[in-house]
């Protein structure tokens, strides 16, 4: 089989899902309030946060109410696309700031340009906004924003739904069995494969097992 397109998630795959866990969506929890405040006139934001009504059945939400519904979404884990529009402004706030610096695997970096060279197109997909994906790619010690041709987020769907990999495969013009994802998560993996697309679980952790094959890192992965 060859591989022309590797779709690649960021969080535990590229970078470390602590980073996600453990700095930026307390960062995100503790800011909501004081951002919502601030920005809800912003186009981007206002727009987000119609969103965020109409997904609770057309409501036009106060900005209490708002910082109330997205702290739950935050709580509950969902990813609807509002709130990830909202926390990436957030935490764009947060980079400038110089509140965190982001991280990525060492091998993540020279993983890419190998690929990249060889003539793979890449892309990321990624339950965070395109926003949040370029800020954790390009604020890191090394930025590997410009090797991505593209950026996927939850607006082509959500990442556990065999439709929104039917739809990237559509959008990159390449058969499905030529896209490689590369994610930590068994779920998304499946989701992928049930839409004709290669997998391969990057189990930076370890941990065999599952339904996928596995590696422990970008560079023990090659094509050709």
């Amino acid at each position: 089989m060859t591989i022309k397109a590797i779709l690649i998630d960021i969080e535990g795959a590229a970078g470390p899902l602590s980073f996600l866990k453990e700095t930026l969506l307390p960062y995100a929890r503790e800011q909501l309030g004081s951002f919502i405040a601030t920005h809800a006139e912003d186009d981007d934001i206002e727009e987000a946060l119609d969103e965020a009504g109409r997904l609770m059945g057309g409501f036009s939400l106060k900005p209490v109410e708002a910082e109330a519904l997205l702290q739950r979404w935050m709580k509950q884990g969902r990813n609807p696309t509002p709130l990830k529009i909202i926390q990436g402004r957030i935490w764009q706030q947060g980079y400038e700031a110089g509140a965190f610096c982001a991280e990525i695997y060492p091998d993540v970096a020279p993983s890419l340009k190998a690929w990249t060279d060889a003539g793979l197109r890449l892309f990321t997909y990624s339950s965070s906004s395109q926003l949040a994906q370029k800020l954790w790619l390009g604020a890191s010690a090394e930025d590997v924003t410009g090797m991505f041709e593209d950026f996927f987020d939850t607006t082509v769907g959500q990442k556990v739904e065999e439709e929104s990999y039917k739809a990237i495969a559509e959008r990159l013009a390449v058969p499905a069995a030529e896209i490689l994802v590369l994610s930590g998560n068994e779920d998304e993996l499946d989701a992928a494969r049930a839409a004709g697309l290669a997998t391969t679980r990057i189990a930076r952790e370890g941990g065999e097992g599952g339904n996928h094959p596995v590696a422990p890192d970008f560079a023990s992965l090659s094509f050709g």
